[in-house]
């Protein structure tokens, strides 16, 4: 099923021939990859059209009810209690509703009335109407975002031994997550991690392994560095093996995990694991942080890749440059990347990877999913300093948006996603 249906509302008063050539003729405007003979009879590649038969409303990511005509607000509001029943979400909210209109035959005047008769009864609309490009823009961004939030739906996140002590601000109700985004949250103790751990076999690393080129990648090896990075590389390993393993027994879509823990119960760190995870689109955020794994999951369902969970290390609001860090990066992300120690134990595992320069986009949903920090911005370029986290990036958004952190940050914690997404990810938090 396409993630986009078109159903029409239209006054009987006008000649239907005519009308069907105009609709015909709009919708080929504004999906010019469409079957023109299928544009209004039946399902094509780029939506599926429904026409005046309303039950299957609701069922789609996206719904567009395409006003024909004028003097088709008594057919909306004598279809609206049907569609309410047919489209609320699992709290009672209403979706929105998108009236589609190409300005023919008085459609957009029937489609204003029917906006302001929908926010007297206390619900959302907007009336998609201009040229061609806007309204395939306008719902190429409802469609994605639609198909996002659907994507979400029915997924489960574990929660593998609490939020680290030190993120005060990150707590989640988990019956909010439930009603406004479908999402399902468990708690997996940090104990039955760790029995995971002990209990799964130790890998064998051979010496002409791969990894081994990875170690350090030329920069001066202080202390020993790459000795201790090869002799911890199988439990890092074995980490990632139990990640797995716990995902299958609680059949998650995706999880966080407490692992400064592991520094103590196993010696080692879950900076592999994590990053094989996200490579694998399965996201997986660390120190137990669910805002950035809900950010990480939507940043997935939008665009594919979940993003760089980091903090900001360094930020100059005169110039909008902010450099960000992290011991763990999606291998899938980077364009190269060395093994090294975590930063602040000084022992396991962590991961020195350099992004590809070019546009980003900084993003952070609050745990309750009210509100969001999300802006386009542009990496600048990779570093490497010992006193930081191992992957280390600067990157530039304007000014304004660098200040946010300063004064309305949510967390400490914020995803890297490659590209420009801004509109599309602040249209998904505004859905829930």
């Amino acid at each position: 099923m396409n993630k986009t249906a078109v159903y029409t509302i239209t006054s009987g008063l006008h000649d239907e021939k005519a009308v069907k050539s105009l609709s015909d003729a709009f919708l080929k405007g504004i999906f010019p990859d469409a079957d023109s003979a299928l544009c209004a009879d039946g399902a094509n590649a780029c939506f599926d059209y429904e026409g005046s038969d309303f039950s299957s409303y609701g069922t789609h990511a996206l719904d567009l009810i395409y006003v024909r005509t004028g003097g088709a607000e008594g057919i909306f509001k004598s279809l609206l209690p049907e569609l309410l029943e047919k489209s609320s979400r699992e709290d009672g909210r209403p979706k929105p509703f998108y009236l589609l209109t190409s300005g023919a035959s008085n459609s957009l005047a029937a489609s204003l009335e029917i906006l302001s008769f929908l926010r007297q009864q206390g619900l959302k609309g907007e009336v998609l109407h201009g040229s061609n490009e806007y309204v395939a823009g306008r719902i190429g961004l409802l469609s994605e975002s639609a198909a996002a939030v659907k994507a979400l739906k029915g997924m489960t996140i574990g929660v593998i031994g609490k939020p680290s002590d030190w993120l005060i601000s990150s707590g989640v109700d988990y019956s909010v997550l439930a009603n406004k985004a479908g999402l399902k949250a468990v708690d997996v103790p940090m104990e039955e991690m760790v029995s995971a751990i002990n209990q799964t076999l130790l890998p064998a690393i051979s010496a002409d392994d791969a990894v081994h080129n990875r170690l350090i990648g030329g920069k001066e090896d202080f202390a020993g560095v790459a000795e201790k990075v090869r002799d911890a590389l199988p439990g890092a390993r074995q980490i990632h093996a139990a990640l797995k393993e716990i995902v299958a027994k609680y059949k998650l879509n995706a999880l966080t995990l407490r692992c400064f823990d592991l520094l103590t119960s196993v010696g080692n760190t879950g900076c592999l694991a994590l990053a094989s995870l996200n490579a694998d689109g399965f996201p997986a955020s660390c120190e137990g942080d669910i805002p950035a794994l809900l950010s990480m999951m939507i940043a997935q369902a939008a665009t594919g890749k979940t993003g760089f969970q980091a903090n900001p290390a360094r930020i100059d609001v005169n110039t909008g440059e902010i450099l960000f860090a992290h011991c763990t990066v999606p291998f899938n992300m980077v364009s190269d990347y060395c093994f090294d120690t975590h930063f602040e134990s000084g022992i396991g595992v962590g991961i020195h990877g350099e992004l590809p320069l070019g546009p980003v986009t900084v993003f952070k949903v609050s745990g309750d999913l009210s509100r969001c920090f999300v802006a386009d911005g542009q990496l600048l370029r990779n570093q490497y300093e010992a006193n930081l986290c191992r992957t280390q990036v600067a990157l530039k958004l304007r000014p304004e948006e660098a200040r946010y952190f300063l004064t309305e940050s949510i967390g400490n914690h914020h995803i890297i996603v490659p590209g420009h997404h801004a509109a599309l990810l602040e249209h998904i938090v505004k859905s829930f």
